[in-house]
């Protein structure tokens, strides 16, 4: 529990025009949707979703130390007559109206991103840049939607001198409604790629979705644009639509006002020499990858749009680290040696796949090691989704990848595709690709697994970690 109470019952129940019920304790020190993770002292908001309903959690939320639940009116009578309840309508509501409160309450410098790619990565860099020159709120995991981003704002403390917030979406109209509730005085886009095709006309459909952040921008806020992005013109049209304060792109494009001057690529990190609105620096980051350092140079020129000392934070992004199951490195130990494992089982698209690979070709192998590539579907791409997993050969060609693992329906198309000196193996599923890979790596080798959640590629880095047990691997950028 926070020493700190982040509300008053008193104001929660203001905010939301909520009644009050039973005995309410004076201070509430955090916010929840979940009763497993509860801890003594936050609100427990009753939110139904799509499987379960959390009203049949309030007394088990409450047993577990909630100081109160926020509750539907329709299902007050579920509950003891002398619970501690803010009663309202609609609970999600009742977040977004909290959220609301949160928002008009706070003096910070408040930046918000989205993107197709590189979302959660940037966010965390920001959150680690800030966090190092005062008091941070950052949404955790990638609680970027109708709920996450409410309840992420819900959680910010009134004192907070720096907020970060991420905003995603897969339908065009989701951004709008989150971004004026956040505010933000910075808003960055990492970069428009063909992803969540399922639900779009095509990529410019896409880029329009993503402008509406702009839409939510605080009067005289920036829109921080990837100048190297194909779609830069038409997003900074949408941004002078919206009337925003001031353009900044970033990039290795000469015109770039945050702009990459050199970089050097190694195993577990990437030294970086930028001019960032002007300013030289020169900068180490945690995490390796070219498109990794295409996003500092964004969190950079927020930083220095925020007010934060841009030498300091620069030292920051060497300490930030990857946020589970996009890119984090564990050792496998074998009798005779140890492999490495990159974990990037979280989520992937054509342009996430083709950074990771680009990664993998990077990542330095030991004696007798191979770069392995085990690969899962890529969901949501419509019509042009077998052209794009065959499309990533060509990143398996240019990236030096020995051998390449597949499983699911889609990328069977790569499977074709490859030679078949590459051909590791091919499963309609990770559960049935699992042994064959967990059978065919030894010492010395760099395994990348990626897939998009749907495709559970968590299941075959569980199973490695399980059958070679090891330790995360050390960052000597970090170090």
């Amino acid at each position: 529990m926070s020493t700190q109470p982040l509300w008053t019952s008193n104001a929660m129940a203001e905010a939301m025009g909520a009644a009050r019920n039973g005995a309410l304790p004076r201070d509430i020190f955090g916010i929840s949707i979940d009763s497993r993770t509860i801890a003594p002292g936050d609100a427990y908001f009753a939110i139904k979703g799509d499987v379960h309903d959390g009203h049949d959690f309030v007394a088990a939320a409450l047993q577990a130390g909630a100081a109160l639940a926020v509750v539907a009116a329709a299902q007050r009578d579920k509950f003891a007559a002398d619970a501690p309840l803010l009663i309202v309508d609609d609970v999600l509501a009742g977040l977004v109206a909290l959220a609301r409160a949160s928002r008009a309450r706070l003096n910070a410098q408040v930046i918000a991103v989205t993107g197709s790619v590189g979302k959660t990565s940037t966010k965390e860099a920001l959150r680690g840049v800030f966090g190092a020159q005062g008091e941070t709120h950052a949404s955790v995991a990638s609680f970027n939607n109708h709920w996450g981003v409410p309840l992420s704002l819900a959680r910010c403390p009134a004192t907070a001198k720096f907020a970060v917030f991420e905003i995603g979406m897969n339908h065009a109209g989701e951004i709008e409604p989150l971004v004026k509730l956040v505010r933000p005085h910075v808003a960055i886009v990492t970069t428009v790629e063909p992803v969540h095709l399922e639900f779009f006309s095509g990529v410019e459909a896409i880029a329009d979705a993503k402008a509406e952040i702009f839409k939510g921008l605080e009067p005289g806020g920036v829109a921080v644009l990837n100048r190297d992005n194909a779609l830069f013109a038409r997003l900074s049209k949408s941004a002078k639509k919206a009337k925003v304060g001031r353009i900044v792109s970033f990039g290795a494009d000469a015109k770039a006002d945050a702009r990459l001057i050199d970089l050097s690529l190694h195993s577990d990190c990437t030294a970086v020499h930028a001019d960032i609105l002007g300013h030289k620096v020169t900068y180490k980051l945690g995490i390796p990858g070219r498109h990794i350092a295409i996003n500092s140079l964004a969190v950079l020129a927020a930083a220095q749009l925020a007010g934060a000392d841009l030498a300091l934070a620069a030292l920051a992004l060497s300490q930030v680290q990857p946020a589970a199951g996009r890119g984090v490195r564990r050792a496998l130990e074998f009798d005779d040696g140890e492999a490495t494992l990159i974990d990037e089982s979280y989520n992937a698209n054509p342009a996430s796949m083709a950074a990771a690979l680009d990664v993998l070709g990077h990542s330095a192998i030991g004696p007798q090691g191979r770069r392995i590539a085990v690969l899962g579907d890529m969901l949501e791409l419509g019509p042009a989704s077998a052209e794009l997993h065959r499309g990533l050969n060509e990143a398996v060609k240019a990236n030096a990848v020995d051998t390449v693992f597949c499983c699911g329906p889609m990328m069977r198309n790569l499977w074709d595709a490859l030679s078949s000196g590459k051909r590791g193996g091919y499963a309609g599923s990770s559960a049935e690709l699992e042994s064959q890979v967990v059978a065919a790596i030894r010492a010395g080798d760099v395994i990348m697994i990626k897939g998009s959640l749907g495709s559970r590629m968590k299941t075959i880095v569980t199973a490695l970690e399980k059958r070679f047990p090891g330790k995360a691997a050390l960052n000597s950028a970090a170090v």
